[in-house]
């Protein structure tokens, strides 16, 4: 019986051995996506980024904010409808909307065959051999689970650089936020799993490893004790292959010295930290259940510029909180103005349900938000596009992203420029340059947010 069940499970994966992934939403969505390729890869599964040759559709799915949320919902239905025209024989569900709204899922739509879980993401196997049996068996594990480790992922990126990462879940509990909810507890991945994992990617080809997770710079503290980032990043440096190491999601309050002399003595890691401080206003930041006031914020980034000054400092912001008046808004402004972010996004407030900023008075029009989040953005195009200009003339490193054809010319980033949320540098050239190929340039003008240049020993003036 057990043989029978056995080549009736492989004769299945060759009829419907074509799975799509769709990863919607963050980094560290997309790591688990990636894990769960690699675990399918292993089971013999072939892949297909097109749903009308796909047999299976596994969507990773985002409800951090309204416009994530919708944006998975919307991505469900239009691959039900791929289900129930026979175009697709099964649609399994994982990741934060699955995790948040089970049930209303299996309610509204049926044709969703499966639903895994955040913290059963490992199980993506077994569901599929059970659903291939015959049954429709759902996954999910208690979300103080360990992080899954130890697995080769599929990279998507386009190998020249992947994520790492290195915690899930996260213990600040925002008010706005929905996370901690959704993702549990913060849970750091053992220092040897990390490096074993990077050491596997710069085997692969990654050039640039991106630190991320809900938080990096607690990383450590769950298993060790301590924050343990830096031993971390000393450990990285030292593998074979990696030439930038970029870290993301760093909260003010918990950068140390340490920290920065990692940073600084590393030449490996790149000049660059991304610190969500959402606010400047210090009645806001309190409501928001920050753990930094403004004088605090503007202490650190002062502190990081003095010790590393060519440092890139970018943030996010959130505007529209409940109860923020246009006093506080010209606050946030005036904050935006004085320290002069390398790079900012602003996002508007998006009440979620269980979270105790949505049952705060004074929540604001959509149109307000929104008018005060372009206001944000002019200010800071101004900043960043004067930054871009002060660049003309110097020379940097930079990694290859692409070939534009018709212009002679390539798609880059500098260190001050993250995968997919920051601007590019466009170099001009005849030369054959491959992706992820670092090169020397000169800065010879900017546009807005973006830079323009040439290889250094190209450089006429």
């Amino acid at each position: 019986m057990g043989t029978d069940l056995h080549l009736e499970k492989e004769a299945w994966i060759k009829m419907a051995d074509k799975i799509m992934f769709i990863s919607l939403g963050c980094d560290k969505n997309l790591v688990d996506s990636e894990m769960m390729l690699g675990l399918l890869a292993e089971r013999g599964y072939g892949f297909t980024d097109d749903e009308t040759q796909a047999d299976i559709v596994v969507i990773n799915t985002c409800c951090f904010i309204n416009d994530a949320k919708q944006e998975s919902i919307d991505t469900i239905l239009e691959m039900a409808e791929l289900k129930k025209s026979g175009v697709i024989k099964a649609l399994f569900v994982t990741g934060c909307l699955a995790q948040r709204y089970r049930e209303e899922i299996q309610k509204e739509i049926p044709e969703v065959d499966v639903i895994i879980g955040i913290s059963a993401i490992a199980e993506i196997v077994e569901a599929l051999d059970a659903f291939f049996a015959g049954r429709k068996e759902n996954h999910f594990k208690d979300l103080d689970t360990k992080p899954l480790t130890d697995t080769r992922r599929i990279v998507t990126t386009g190998g020249h650089y992947a994520y790492l990462k290195i915690a899930e879940g996260c213990d600040k509990h925002c008010t706005y936020c929905i996370i901690p909810k959704v993702r549990g507890n913060y849970r750091s991945v053992p220092v040897e799993s990390l490096v074993k994992e990077a050491e596997s990617l710069a085997e692969e080809g990654v050039r640039e490893l991106v630190i991320v997770a809900q938080e990096t710079t607690v990383y450590g503290k769950d298993l060790y004790g301590r924050k343990m980032l830096p031993m971390l990043l000393r450990k990285l440096c030292r593998i074979e292959g990696i030439h930038w190491i970029r870290i993301l999601y760093c909260y003010p309050e918990e950068i140390d010295d340490e920290l920065i002399t990692v940073i600084k003595e590393e030449p490996k890691i790149c000049h660059y930290l991304d610190l969500p401080i959402q606010h400047g206003c210090d009645t806001i930041l309190k409501k928001m259940g920050r753990r930094t006031n403004r004088q605090e914020l503007e202490a650190m980034i002062g502190k990081l510029r003095l010790e590393i000054p060519d440092i890139c400092i970018r943030t996010t912001l959130i505007t529209g909180f409940p109860g923020e008046t246009q006093e506080e808004h010209e606050e946030l402004l005036e904050f935006v103005a004085q320290m002069e972010f390398d790079r900012l996004g602003v996002f508007v407030y998006s009440e979620e349900e269980d979270t105790p900023a949505a049952l705060m008075p004074g929540q604001i029009a959509e149109d307000v938000k929104e008018a005060r989040r372009a206001e944000l953005m002019e200010l800071q195009q101004e900043i960043a596009f004067d930054a871009a200009l002060s660049m003309e003339g110097r020379i940097v490193e930079a990694v290859i992203e692409g070939k534009i054809v018709e212009d002679d010319a390539y798609v880059a980033r500098t260190y001050k420029d993250a995968p997919n949320v920051d601007g590019y540098l466009f170099v001009n050239t005849q030369r054959e340059l491959m992706t992820g190929d670092f090169v020397t340039c000169r800065i010879t003008g900017a546009y807005e947010y973006d830079l323009i240049g040439e290889l250094e020993d190209e450089f006429t003036k």
